[in-house]
This record gives structure tokens, C-alpha cells and sequence, in this order.
């Protein structure tokens, strides 16, 4: 799997992540920097609509995509980043 195809997947599947609270997501880490291998997992930093950050929509979109990616995904909540690293 490469970056261009995780990218596509959450493109086509926007509606979806919708349905989990998902105001923005973003793919960082090894699959930009293209030095992914079979064992790096999946970086996504996500950011949840206003009252949409739950345990529970954490949760179900974390096995969602690992479902459909067939990849452990690492999710970084954008609120729990420093000032700093936004940036």
C-alpha cells in the first residue's frame, strides 16, 4: 500500500468518516516521507467536529480503518498536539 492509496481510500470514503465525527484527517509519517515499510503502520492526524470527540468515535474509526486498510493505524488527535507541532 503506498501513501497516494491511503489518501485515495479516505478521499472516496469521506462520507463515512463523517459518520464517525471527523472534521479533517490527514496522513504524516513514513507513507509521505515514502519510507513505509511492510511493518510501519498507518499515521493519520484527525480532528473531530465540535462535541464529536469521543471514546467511542475515537474508537470506531481506529478499527474501521485498520479494517479497511489492513494496517495498524496510529491516530493523533489534533487537539492533543503541542502549540508548537501544529504549526
Amino acid at each position: 500500500m503506498t501513501g497516494q492509496e491511503i489518501l485515495k481510500f479516505l478521499q472516496s470514503n469521506r462520507s463515512t468518516l463523517n459518520r464517525f465525527g471527523v472534521k479533517s484527517i490527514a496522513l504524516f509519517g513514513s507513507y509521505v516521507s515514502g519510507q513505509a515499510t511492510n511493518n510501519s503502520d498507518i499515521d493519520l492526524l484527525v480532528e473531530f467536529k465540535k462535541g464529536e470527540k469521543t471514546f467511542d468515535n475515537y474508537m470506531d474509526l481506529k478499527f474501521y480503518l485498520e479494517d479497511n486498510l489492513n494496517k495498524d493505524v496510529d491516530l493523533v488527535i489534533k487537539d492533543a498536539l503541542k502549540e508548537e507541532l501544529k504549526e
